[in-house]
């Protein structure tokens, strides 16, 4: 039996008006900050963000810019954010009070972080920081850990290298400049571009030295993982898949990288190479990671005795295998 031409017209304009009228799917809206705008460790979340990976996974991310790990804490500690992305050493602080759980690593070892010597500073390889004055964000930093470690490594005990807490970067650079300090702890992408321009020599990355390490982690707020736990899977799915676009599109990734970074492409490209063999694939924690992690957290002077790190972290939210 044949269906007469006006009840075709009338499905078909009775279908679309019905997929018109559904509501569209409304992605999670998530405010997700970085301690560090220009860390190349946290341009994954722009290159997410702008390759529309996270919406596709139901995100909508905001990014929020903080300078430095204690601004974002804060935020984090106010209910001001729902995502952070920064160092691993700030897990400790969830042993003081901040209500966040550790839900993924981003990065291993800390080869962002180099040592940047100054010029007429002596300094040409590592062993000649024996003594040297070295400028830290702060002494019970990352920085100011990493430093005392490399130290310690090379056999000059903790303080085998003088720490000055500078506190931001440019006044640390400020320091260099006027040959107050010797060499600066900074990051890879910076020390390249200051070596360009001959304002010192890079002559140490430290995660060469230092190579089971979380430098980078995840945190979630304890409301967001209790209240909306999928929009946690979600965006953690989003960054791993970030992580794969940025090692099959190189060129995009070195693109989006230089734009943030406010660097030139071929000083991005460099440290896409430093980078990318360091981020997760997986999220996974490692126990050897987590071992020097509890270790600094106690040299640092910022508690006692070792905590129990499967109190810091959690991979439930992680993407299946």
């Amino acid at each position: 039996m044949s269906v007469p031409i006006n009840c075709v017209r009338f499905l078909v304009s009775f279908t679309a008006a019905l997929i018109m009228a559904a509501p569209a799917f409304a992605a999670e809206p998530l405010k997700v900050g970085k301690s560090v705008p220009q860390a190349f460790g946290f341009v994954p979340l722009d290159i997410g963000v702008r390759n529309g990976i996270f919406e596709k996974n139901g995100v909508e991310v905001e990014i929020l810019n903080f300078g430095g790990a204690p601004r974002l804490n804060e935020a984090l500690t106010a209910g001001s954010v729902d995502i952070g992305l920064h160092s691993g050493a700030d897990m400790v602080l969830i042993l003081k009070g901040m209500p966040t759980m550790a839900v993924a690593a981003m990065a291993g070892p800390p080869v962002e972080l180099t040592i940047l010597a100054g010029v007429g500073s002596g300094i040409e390889k590592p062993a000649d920081l024996k003594g040297k004055k070295l400028a830290v964000s702060s002494i019970t930093s990352l920085t100011g850990w990493l430093a005392a470690e490399f130290s310690r490594l090379e056999g000059w005990g903790p303080k085998g290298i003088e720490l000055v807490q500078t506190g931001q970067l440019s006044a640390s650079v400020a320091a260099l400049a006027v040959h107050n300090i010797d060499a600066i702890s900074i990051d890879v992408s910076t020390a390249l571009f200051m070596e360009r321009q001959g304002k010192g020599k890079l002559v140490v990355k430290y995660g060469d030295y230092i190579t089971d390490f979380h430098q980078y982690v995840v945190s979630a707020t304890n409301r967001l993982i209790a209240e909306r736990p999928n929009a946690v899977r979600a965006f953690l799915k989003g960054w791993f898949e970030t992580i794969g676009f940025m090692s099959a599109n190189k060129n995009k990734a070195i693109a989006i990288a230089a734009d943030v970074q406010h660097v030139d492409p071929d000083i991005a490209a460099e440290t896409y190479g430093v980078m990318m063999p360091t981020f997760s694939r997986d999220g996974r924690f490692q126990p050897k990671a987590l071992a020097t992690l509890r270790r600094s957290f106690v040299e640092l002077g910022l508690v006692d005795t070792e905590p129990e790190m499967a109190k810091l972290y959690s991979e439930a939210y992680l993407p299946s295998q």
